[in-house]
């Protein structure tokens, strides 16, 4: 699939009722075939007439936010980031889900004490965003795991951080099925975070500067 204009629905890796009962088929055909399939409509629209910036990549055009022209920048952060955080958040979930290991469980164990207190705290930030956004597990170019949350379809990449689990907590992601009961939704959630894509992420963090692409 191109990482450049112009971008495409990225398939599910799991058929649409293979996340159930914690998501159900639902909330995927929504999610993913609509809303997802209308950031990746508006973020071609906007890049258009704009052949200059055609061939950059989408973590290009979000860390360089501040030099595009003004009338690309609200397009891009809304529909750019949507599409970024969005393909993260379905690739990061999977039908059967283990553990952490490797290298990302040793991080865990020495920025959190344990697994289970990171799943804690990422609830706690789910829960705690006001309206729509976003709680991410994140590391630093050294390795050092955070957990911080963003409003809308913001990202971290204009702060250099990398992404290694992204928690959709805007209302179209579980209220088809859980309606207001968002801390159930991430009860439900962590169950089925895909640990492999995240420790594959995270070891990615090294040889990633978005400064550079």
């Amino acid at each position: 699939m191109s990482n450049t204009y112009k971008f495409e629905l990225i398939p599910l890796p799991y058929e649409v009722n293979d996340l159930e009962p914690y998501i159900s088929a639902e909330i995927l055909n929504l999610h993913h075939g609509k809303h997802l399939q209308t950031y990746v409509n508006n973020l071609n629209a906007a890049l258009e007439n704009h052949a200059e910036y055609q061939s950059w990549s989408l973590e290009k055009l979000l860390y360089n936010l501040d030099k595009l022209p003004a009338e690309l920048q609200k397009p891009v952060r809304n529909n750019g980031g949507g599409v970024y955080n969005h393909n993260l958040y379905f690739a990061l979930m999977a039908k059967e889900s283990e553990g952490p290991k490797g290298s990302l469980l040793e991080a865990i164990n020495r920025d959190f004490g344990s697994t289970e207190e990171l799943i804690s705290k990422l609830k706690a930030m789910g829960l705690g965003v006001f309206g729509s956004g976003w709680a991410w597990l994140l590391s630093d170019k050294e390795g050092k795991l955070s957990i911080k949350s963003t409003a809308n379809q913001d990202t971290f990449i204009p702060e250099n951080l990398f992404p290694v689990i992204a928690l959709d907590v805007w209302e179209h992601s579980y209220y088809p099925v859980y309606q207001n009961r968002r801390a159930e939704y991430l009860d439900n959630w962590v169950k089925i975070i895909n640990w492999e894509k995240a420790g594959e992420l995270y070891d990615m963090h090294s040889s990633l500067d978005y400064s550079k692409l």
